[in-house]
């Protein structure tokens, strides 16, 4: 990854490393609340809804190439069960681990004698620039990989009916009476039968008739 644009400081989820200084074994250990950024999970599916409250535990270690971040990530998700279709909210725990690199040093932790641009070398790494990091990347792909990508209300949800589309779990007797469509047409056929020995009987009683009036 190339270096990010000029960091702002402002920005909840970007953090100070200078504090550490570039001692390997200096720690810092933070806590802060931020606001779930927009389209904060897997979208249509699940997520944190933007603006809700999401608490972050952090520990920054300072190594030779850079500052190990370990933390761990909490917040409210809200989506629907993919089975009934109802909102659900599920209490989210995202653990997350990401190294932040100097862009002077090099793999061994080394000042390199000259900056080298090698877009494939750098393409995977992140890096601190002027002292900050930003953990924005590193927090939305922990919480995708920490949600299921599958929600359920209930891990027994019946789900839907297929039929009429009613919530089974609410009707757990409902049922439709199902006609073998082999017999359909039997069915049909003994009907019409019935109709017209009807008709023959009909006929038959007003034959009957006539001649007693005669």
């Amino acid at each position: 990854m190339a270096l990010n644009a000029r960091l702002d400081h402002r920005n909840p989820l970007v953090f100070d490393t200078h504090e550490l200084g570039r001692r390997p074994g200096a720690l810092q250990r933070l806590t802060r609340q931020i606001d779930a950024p927009k389209d904060f999970g897997i979208q249509g599916v699940i997520g944190v809804p933007e603006g809700a409250p999401v608490e972050l535990g952090l520990r920054l270690e300072s190594v030779m190439e850079g500052v190990l971040v370990t933390g761990t990530a909490r917040a409210l998700a809200k989506g629907e069960c993919v089975r009934c279709l109802e909102p659900l909210e599920l209490e989210l725990e995202a653990d997350f681990q990401e190294m932040f690199s100097y862009p002077d040093a090099d793999d061994r932790g080394r000042v390199k004698a000259e900056p080298v641009d090698d877009a494939e070398e750098d393409e995977d790494r992140l890096f601190i620039e002027d002292g900050l990091f930003d953990l924005e990347p590193v927090l939305r792909d922990a919480v995708v990989l920490a949600l299921p990508m599958q929600p359920v209300c209930q891990d027994d949800c019946p789900g839907l009916c297929s039929q009429c589309g009613a919530r089974l779990a609410d009707a757990p007797d409902h049922h439709h009476d199902a006609v073998d469509i082999r017999w359909a047409a039997l069915q049909g056929l003994a009907g019409s039968l019935e109709d017209g020995e009807k008709d023959e009987i009909s006929g038959a009683e007003a034959g009957a008739d006539e001649k007693q009036e005669k």
